[in-house]
């Protein structure tokens, strides 16, 4: 029997992420981390780059606890069955920078994003917005169809 490398699974085309908008949001053990509300796209390609997710709340009441969203990796997400998980720890998750659904990123905020996840200037979503100009837009949110 021979071994063969995992391929990853591409990220989802902007069609097929509109259609995970709503789903719950999971880590891989299980947990839950909240719900769908957007994307960012790449500036440039159009192409989906992270999943904003509206955190769980927790429990705790609208009035003590605002809504919080944070972008994920989507490269470490997949999605079926009304969810989407991600290969990302809750905590890891939970304690990402906030942002903001309306408004683009900056090549510098999501520099500071991928920092937080660990995705080091040399690979992935960092490599291809670490040449860009300095204080571009690298991603904006996912128009709605």
């Amino acid at each position: 029997m021979t071994e063969q490398a995992a391929t990853p699974t591409p990220p989802p085309s902007a069609g097929e992420a509109r259609k995970w908008i709503g789903h719950e949001v999971d880590e891989i053990g299980g947990a839950k981390i909240g719900r769908v509300h957007n994307f960012f796209s790449d500036a440039e390609s159009g192409e989906p780059t992270w999943l904003i997710a509206e955190l769980s709340r927790g429990g705790l009441s609208l009035r003590r606890r605002p809504r919080r969203l944070v972008a994920i990796p989507l490269r470490g997400c997949a999605g079926g069955a009304a969810r989407v998980w991600t290969a990302h720890e809750r905590e890891t998750i939970r304690t990402a920078p906030t942002v903001d659904p309306n408004r683009p990123l900056l090549r510098e905020h999501e520099l500071k994003i991928c920092a937080h996840y660990g995705i080091g200037e040399k690979v992935g979503r960092a490599a291809e917005v670490a040449g860009r100009e300095a204080t571009s837009v690298s991603s904006g949110p996912l128009h709605q169809a």
